[in-house]
């Protein structure tokens, strides 16, 4: 009986074999009863399947069986223990019968069991399952009666499945194999006989043997790795598995044997029929190769004029390696069958093979020789061609640029064309030398054409692509020096234009800057000082700072000069003079204003603070003299002019008008000078006051007298 027969009925797992023994060695028969209804019929032809399995000396050391029919009723369980006297009566030597911890009637079923005792042949015990460790090991038990013995039924019943199925593809196979092999044996065949291909077997070998070698090691991976579950105790693998492997080893050995054997007959079958089979290909070759495929290189010596001409060339040569390429793609194929043979070393083959290949190596290699320096030819030709087409259009190019009009709108600009100039010119000099380099390669590659002729006589054309390509590098050369003078004479332009260029943005430098030295001039300047010795200082750092001015006018003045001279020499119109030179003369005039007026502020605040500190220094010395009373009339009408002087704009050359500073500014200069005119006038009235007694003294000693 095979499992895949009755595989549904297996899959329902009516009774199944754990693995694990009692203490008498005997195989535990475990028969789940579930609440549906079992079926007697499905259960004994599990039952018969489970006890085939088992060798005969398992079988005599008995079963213990474990019904558990805790889900089930008292008569089923009653039936299936029944049914054991019928199906294994000798082998059954106990019978545990898990109860329901509520159910059943005790001394009914316990007096019905004693009453069957004698009839059964085996005991019958009613025990709950956290009693049944009594009986058998909690290592023997699987989890649902409390033990740690693993069991997964789908995972024994796919081996089973397996196993059964290796079993009967490798007995049928090594029956066809052993009939092959003794038909090759028994009738040897002639050296001229063809290999007979359709006598084949009827299941792939390498297939059969894959599957009984991972069978085997699943099988042996239980064995090993059986004692993982962690509780110390040494396992036992299923019976079955264990007749299992020494079974599946034999087949494996046996399938190997024939199967080499077979492998020898398929191999012997085989080097006949490439034997000759290589002997056609190499002679096709090789009449090929020195016939066809020479008479088509003896046609082609040509370089061309032109990269039109050497790329036609090159693809007419492409067309030739294509048609090559297929007989290297054969001979390739043809030289590793060849060596495969030689490896074999069959004596009576060698000498045949070796002078086969020796020949198809010498033609190849020759012919794939004369493919290749013809190869290098056209290449070396078409870029030699290809740097000559490149050199004509960049002194084309550069030609172009010399001839056009130089209109460039500022000195970068200028620079910028000068230097991409620069960079043609340098990269026609290096294009050039490049196209000598692959001239005198392709000279030589030339020079050494004639070992390739098969003597035909290249003489005339090889002198017609010499003068060739001499005459295109020397066109080229005449051509390049053309272009150097001319770019001599417009460097010199080119910088001529660049300095006019550069005076003209240094003259409006020139005119900005002095335009910010006039805006620092009325912004910053503003402070008059606060005493004589400071606003002296302040004239002189003016003096210092109008000398700057001066002189950035005069340097602007002078580029704007050498713009004419540029300007004449380049004979174009003067582009300064009509913008520049009126805003450089306006600042100038501006700045000029701006500053007069600056050094007489600065000279009345010096006359203002010179007159009042005369005047309170005096009053300090004189005591009860005093001063006269013009030096004060002095400093009150210097001092008005003053504050009258700071209220009055800068009014510039064409009208228009400027303050120094700002309105703060203005209100802390004048706060400070009204302060200084409030001390003196202090001091004035003190003395007013002073001098008054007196004269009323005076007056009195009058009167007296």
């Amino acid at each position: 009986m095979e499992a895949s027969t009755i595989l549904p009925t297996l899959k329902k797992k009516l009774a199944f074999l754990s693995g694990g023994k009692d203490r008498r060695s005997g195989l535990i028969l475990t028969i789940p009863l579930c609440t549906e209804q079992t079926s007697m019929e499905e259960l004994s032809t599990t039952l018969d399947y489970l006890l085939s399995i088992p060798s005969e000396k398992c079988k005599a050391r008995g079963f213990t069986v474990i019904v558990d029919g805790r889900k089930s009723q008292w008569n089923v369980v009653k039936t299936v223990v029944l049914m054991l006297q019928n199906v294994i009566p000798a082998e059954v030597s106990l019978v545990c019968v898990v109860k329901p911890d509520e159910f059943w009637d005790k001394k009914v079923t316990h007096f019905c069991f004693w009453k069957e005792k004698d009839r059964l042949g085996f005991e019958v015990i009613l025990v709950s399952a956290n009693k049944l460790t009594r009986y058998i090991e909690p290592c023997q038990l699987t989890d649902e009666f409390g033990g740690s013995l693993v069991y997964d039924h789908m995972d024994w019943l796919n081996k089973r499945l397996v196993f059964e199925k290796f079993t009967k593809e490798s007995t049928s196979l090594l029956d066809e194999l052993a009939v092959i092999n003794e038909n090759e044996k028994g009738t040897q065949p002639d050296k001229d006989r063809p290999a007979d291909c359709n006598f084949l077997p009827s299941f792939d070998p390498e297939t059969v043997l894959q599957n009984g070698h991972e069978l085997l090691s699943e099988l042996q991976q239980r064995r090993f790795n059986g004692s993982e579950g962690g509780t110390g105790t040494a396992w036992s693998p299923m019976d079955d598995e264990l007749l299992a492997q020494p079974q599946v080893m034999k087949l494996l050995d046996s399938l190997r044997e024939q199967y080499t054997k077979y492998q020898e007959v398929c191999r012997q079958r085989s080097k006949r029929t490439q034997l000759e089979e290589i002997h056609t290909k190499v002679m096709q070759v090789v009449n090929w190769l020195e016939g066809p495929g020479t008479e088509q290189l003896r046609t082609q010596w040509g370089i061309g004029d032109s990269i039109r001409a050497s790329q036609a060339l090159q693809q007419k040569h492409e067309e030739i390696e294509s048609q090559h390429s297929e007989w290297f793609a054969v001979y390739v194929e043809l030289n590793q069958q060849i060596a495969a043979l030689l490896n074999a070393g069959d004596e009576e083959d060698l000498v045949e093979l070796k002078a086969l290949q020796q020949q198809l190596s010498d033609v190849c290699y020759r012919q794939a020789s004369q493919l290749e320096f013809r190869q290098n030819v056209l290449q070396s030709a078409h870029d030699f061609h290809g740097t000559a087409q490149d050199l004509s259009q960049q002194l084309d190019g550069l030609l172009g640029m010399l001839c056009a009009d130089v209109a460039p709108a500022d000195g970068a600009a200028i620079q910028q064309t000068l230097k991409h100039l620069e960079e043609k010119l340098k990269c026609v000099e290096g294009t050039l030398q490049g196209l000598r380099e692959k001239g005198q390669v392709l000279l030589e590659q030339i020079s050494t054409q004639t070992s390739w002729s098969y003597g035909k006589d290249l003489t005339i054309e090889n002198k017609e692509n010499i003068d060739h390509i001499q005459s295109v590098m020397e066109d080229m050369q005449l051509r390049k020096q053309r272009c150097e003078d001319m770019v001599d004479v417009r460097r010199l332009k080119m910088l001529q234009m660049v300095q006019l260029f550069k005076c003209e943005e240094d003259a409006v430098q020139a005119v900005e800057w002095l335009g910010e030295l006039l805006d620092a001039l009325l912004k910053t300047h503003v402070r008059l000082g606060d005493d004589a010795q400071e606003t002296k200082i302040l004239l002189e750092k003016h003096k210092k700072f109008v000398d700057v001015a001066q002189s950035t006018y005069d340097y602007g003045r002078q580029l704007l000069q050498a713009t004419v001279v540029l300007c004449q020499s380049l004979r174009c119109a003067t582009r300064s003079s009509g913008d520049t030179l009126p805003r450089l003369n306006r600042v100038w005039k501006q700045f000029s204003v701006t500053s007069e007026e600056r050094v007489q502020r600065l000279e009345m605040a010096s006359a203002f603070h010179t007159a009042a500190e005369k005047v309170l220094k005096e009053n300090q010395e004189q005591g009860e003299v005093g001063v006269d009373f013009e030096a004060y009339q002095e400093v009150e009408a210097v001092g008005r002019s003053l504050l009258d002087r700071l209220t009055v704009p800068v009014v510039f050359p064409d009208g228009s008008e400027q303050y120094f500073g700002s309105p703060s500014d203005m209100a802390s200069s004048a706060k400070h000078i009204r302060d200084k005119m409030k001390l003196v006038e202090v001091k004035r009235m003190q003395q007013e006051v002073a001098e008054q007694p007196e004269e009323v003294e005076l007056e009195t000693g009058s009167q007296d007298s």
